[in-house]
C-alpha cells in the first residue's frame, strides 16, 4: 500500500525522490520551462532543439522523414513512435513497476494514447475524448453558463450568410460590431472582427462551412488569464495574469494571443476576486465532467462597463503556464503543474486546497514578470540566414541587445535591462507570416496602465529581431514552404 502523502512538504519530497521517470513531449520544452528542478526525473522531448543540446534535461530525437506536420499532436505523435524515444523510455524503465513512466502533452489525441500503452507509458491527463470536447469555444460558453460564469452576449448558431449573420445580430441586439469565432483554434487564427459585409466575405468560407459558431457583441475590453488544477480536494487556483492581444510587433493576428504579465495590482481586487471564483466554480463543473488536472480560463473585462466575462477554457497546459509555475507563490509551495502531476500518481494525498487558494490570492506572494511571444508579422518568405541564442540577453541604454551567456531559463535574469530569451526559430529555418521566432520573459511590467506595450518592450521586441537575419532563396523554394505553412495552419505554443 501506498504511503500517503500528508501537505506540501511531502509532496514536494515525493516528486524530488521519484524513481519513475515523466516524459513532456511536445514541439518545444517552453510550456513547462524549469519544471524539471521540481521533477528531477523528467525529460522534455522535442522536435525543436532551442538549447543545441546544452539543456541537461532535453531530448531532441534524430530527424526522419515524415509529412508535412499540420497540428501539435501530429509532432507529438511523431516524437513517441520515434525508435530512439522508445529505446530512451526502456533504457529509464524502473524496475518492478507497472509501467515505465509517465507521459504529459501540450496536445495529445487517441493516437498519443494507443502509442502511450504500446510504450507502457502512463498518460497523465483525462481521455483525449473528453479533453477535445471540453476544448471547444461553444463548450465553453455552455459550461461558464452552468457554472453560473457569464460570457460576453453571444449566440451559438449556423451562419449562412452575411445577410443571415446581420439578422441574427438584430434579432439578439448584439450590435453592428461583432466577433465570429469556431470552435476550435488558437491565437487568435479563427477569431473574426466583422462589421461590413467586406470583413465577413474575408471569412465567409471558415464561417459558412461550420455547423455552429459563436457570434458576440464585441466589447471594448482587456484580456486576461488564469490557470488551475482540478484535483480530488477541490480546484487550487494561480493569480490573474494580463493577456498581451493583437499587438502588430509581436503579431499578424488581430486577436491573436502574444504574451501576459503576471504582476500584484494587475487589476482592481474586485475583479481579481471574480475571476477566483469563476475559475473555482468553472473546476467544479469540469470535475462533474470527470474532468480533472491543469486548465486554464481567459477572461474578458468591458472598459465601458466594468463587466467581467468568461472567454475561452483551455483544458490543458498553455502559454502561460511558464509564468504560472515560475511565479514567487508556486517557489514558496509547489508548482501548479505538481499537483496536476499528482492528481495522476496513483499516490493517496491529503493537502488543504482553501489554505492554499487564501495564500495564493494574497499581493505579497506574488511578482512582477513578463513574456513576449515574438512571431514574424511580415508576408514575405525568406531562409533564416542568422538567429539569436536561448539564454540571457541586455537591453543597452541607446537601443539594441546584446548576448550575455547561456542560460536554460529565467530564474538568473533580476533586471529589467535583462531578459531571458527561447529561440524557436533557428538558423535554417523560415521566415513565413505567423512564425513563432521565440519567447522573451523578463521582470517588471512590458504594458502601460493604459495597456500599450512600453518603450522597453518596444526595445526588446526590435533588439531581437533585429539579430534575426534573412538569406537568399529561390522562387521555388518559397513556393514550397508557402505551400507547408498554409497547409499546416497551427502555430507551436
Amino acid at each position: 500500500m501506498k504511503k500517503k502523502l500528508h501537505g506540501l512538504p511531502d509532496v514536494r519530497r515525493h516528486f524530488y525522490r521519484a524513481d519513475v521517470p515523466t516524459y513532456f513531449v511536445s514541439a518545444t520544452p517552453f510550456n513547462l520551462l524549469g519544471m524539471d528542478e521540481w521533477v528531477p526525473n523528467l525529460t522534455f522531448v522535442n522536435y525543436i532543439d532551442c538549447f543545441d543540446g546544452a539543456h541537461p534535461s532535453v531530448f531532441v530525437p534524430s530527424e526522419r522523414p515524415h509529412p508535412v506536420f499540420e497540428s501539435i499532436e501530429e509532432i507529438t505523435n511523431y516524437l513517441l513512435a520515434h525508435p530512439e524515444f522508445e529505446a530512451l523510455v526502456k533504457s529509464n524503465a524502473p524496475r518492478g513497476r507497472g509501467h515505465r513512466g509517465n507521459a504529459a502533452f501540450l496536445f495529445f489525441d487517441e493516437e498519443t494514447e494507443e502509442l502511450c500503452e504500446r510504450l507502457g507509458l502512463k498518460v497523465c491527463f483525462p481521455p483525449a475524448k473528453l479533453r477535445q470536447r471540453v476544448d471547444n469555444k461553444l463548450m465553453t460558453t455552455r459550461i461558464g453558463n452552468e457554472a453560473g460564469v457569464k460570457s460576453v452576449p453571444n449566440v451559438l448558431t449556423k451562419v449562412k450568410s452575411w445577410d443571415h449573420l446581420r439578422s441574427i445580430a438584430k434579432r439578439r441586439k448584439l450590435s453592428d460590431h461583432l466577433v465570429v469565432q469556431t470552435a476550435y483554434g488558437d491565437s487568435g487564427h479563427t477569431t473574426f472582427f466583422i462589421s461590413t459585409e467586406r470583413d465577413y466575405r474575408k471569412y465567409a468560407a471558415e464561417i459558412e462551412c461550420e455547423k455552429e459558431v459563436k457570434v458576440m457583441k464585441r466589447v471594448r475590453c482587456r484580456g486576461s488569464a488564469l490557470e488551475a488544477c482540478v484535483t480530488r480536494h477541490g480546484t487550487i487556483v494561480g493569480p490573474l495574469m494580463t493577456e498581451l492581444v493583437g499587438f502588430k510587433e509581436l503579431t499578424p493576428y488581430k486577436g491573436g494571443w502574444c504574451g501576459n504579465e503576471v504582476f500584484a495590482d494587475s487589476f482592481p481586487q474586485k475583479t481579481r476576486d471574480f475571476a477566483r471564483r469563476s475559475a473555482f466554480k468553472i473546476g467544479e463543473a469540469l470535475k462533474k465532467r470527470h474532468y480533472r488536472g491543469y486548465f486554464e480560463v481567459d477572461f474578458l473585462s468591458d472598459l465601458d462597463t466594468g463587466d467581467v466575462y468568461l472567454g475561452e477554457i483551455n483544458p490543458r497546459i498553455t502559454g502561460a503556464s511558464s509564468m504560472t509555475n515560475l511565479a514567487a507563490f508556486a517557489h514558496a509551495d509547489a508548482p501548479l503543474f505538481l499537483f496536476h502531476l499528482l492528481e495522476f500518481s496513483g499516490v493517496p494525498f491529503d493537502i488543504d486546497v482553501e489554505d492554499i487558494n487564501q495564500r495564493w490570492s494574497n499581493a505579497d506572494n506574488i511578482d512582477d514578470w513578463s513574456q513576449l511571444v515574438i512571431k514574424y508579422t511580415g508576408t514575405d518568405v525568406a531562409p533564416i540566414a542568422s538567429a539569436p541564442r536561448s539564454g540571457v540577453w541586455e537591453l543597452g541604454a541607446n537601443g539594441g541587445v546584446e548576448f550575455i551567456r547561456a542560460q536554460t531559463h529565467r530564474r538568473t535574469v533580476r533586471r529589467e535591462d535583462r531578459a531571458f530569451f527561447l529561440r524557436i526559430a533557428k538558423e535554417g529555418d523560415w521566415f513565413y507570416e505567423g512564425a513563432d521566432l521565440g519567447i522573451l520573459v523578463t521582470p517588471g511590467r512590458l504594458m502601460t496602465r493604459g495597456f500599450k506595450l512600453t518603450a522597453r518592450a518596444k526595445g526588446w521586441i526590435e533588439g531581437i529581431r533585429a539579430h534575426y537575419r534573412p538569406g537568399r532563396s529561390n522562387a521555388a523554394e518559397r513556393a514550397e514552404v508557402t505551400a507547408a505553412a498554409e497547409y499546416s495552419g497551427f502555430k507551436l505554443l
